[in-house]
């Protein structure tokens, strides 16, 4: 492992290139890259980069959304078969289907979407910012919600809106974080904090002390007098919260919850990326142009809520 980590080191000033890798990222990806964080961190940090190149350890949509705020750099994914299940429940086809039925809505997509679905929404948000993206549209128009119908939902309920018609989309991980499991974990920690992502099922949700995106789980257990936590997101978080917080507990609530995709990259896979500079991110300049204005409006929305 060593000896791969020196070979990214090296290739990384030779390509002037930056790592980018998401929370749900193996812990040795985590590790070595120059970032970590949710979507919406890793999105700002790909546009504050002087890098040329930028290796994205995700998924696709998020090496895309990188592409699109960073349209001169070059964006690398480590395997090009890392995708997303849920970005890929909804097509444009069916999008423009639900437009037709509600013609003055506007269409809120979670970032976990292709640009090709950005391209026909109004404005992006990810789990960090969906509630505030939700107050930003007026009362008086309806809400397409796309695609994860747990964020939406729970997005929905913070801020009282009952306008939000939810696409039946989620993530099948999250998906497999259950109650029963959650609540015997709770017999064996009571102690415990409970926080979970606003992925998850509604009635983990209702378990939880705290709901949050990972960046805000981080937060949560990082200034919580608590010393011991229950974890309901991917497991790769706690990687990130072990590493941050040696002195607390941390216990995921199943290790079913373990994202195939985004274990995909690895540290030899970034090696082959940037030595050959393969799995290029390339994105239809039509396409790019519309998507783009989706992700501008959110953080446009998001930059005062940074700064408080």
């Amino acid at each position: 492992m060593d000896e791969l980590v020196a070979k990214i080191q090296r290739l990384k000033k030779e390509r002037n290139a930056v790592i980018l890798a998401h929370n749900y990222q193996r812990g040795e990806v985590q590790d070595i890259a120059d970032f970590t964080g949710d979507s919406l961190g890793l999105s700002r940090a790909a546009t504050k980069t002087d890098a040329d190149v930028i290796l994205f350890c995700g998924v696709n949509f998020m090496a895309e959304t990188a592409k699109l705020l960073n349209p001169d750099k070059v964006v690398l994914v480590p395997d090009a078969n890392a995708g997303c299940p849920m970005a890929n429940m909804i097509i444009v086809r069916e999008l423009r289907e639900l437009k037709k039925q509600h013609p003055d809505a506007v269409v809120v997509c979670y970032v976990n979407t292709t640009a090709e679905v950005k391209a026909e929404s109004d404005i992006c948000c990810t789990s960090s910012n969906a509630v505030e993206i939700l107050k930003s549209v007026p009362e008086d128009r309806e809400v397409i919600f796309i695609p994860d119908k747990h964020l939406g939902r729970w997005a929905a309920e913070q801020i009282g809106r009952r306008d939000v018609i939810l696409y039946d989309g989620y993530c099948p991980t999250h998906q497999r974080i259950l109650p029963g499991e959650l609540r015997i974990r709770k017999e064996q920690h009571p102690e415990a904090k409970v926080v979970v992502h606003p992925e998850c099922v509604k009635e983990v949700i209702d378990l939880a002390d705290h709901v949050a995106s990972t960046t805000g789980i981080a937060k949560y257990c990082r200034e919580s007098d608590a010393r011991e936590f229950i974890i309901g997101t991917e497991i790769g978080l706690l990687h990130k919260l072990r590493k941050e917080n040696p002195d607390k507990k941390f216990y995921e609530v199943t290790c079913t919850a373990d994202c195939p995709d985004m274990k995909l990259n690895t540290l030899q896979k970034m090696v082959w990326s940037l030595e050959d500079m393969i799995h290029e991110v390339h994105i239809p300049e039509g396409i790019a142009k519309r998507a783009r204005k989706a992700i501008e409006r959110m953080l446009e929305i998001s930059a005062p809520l940074e700064r408080r």
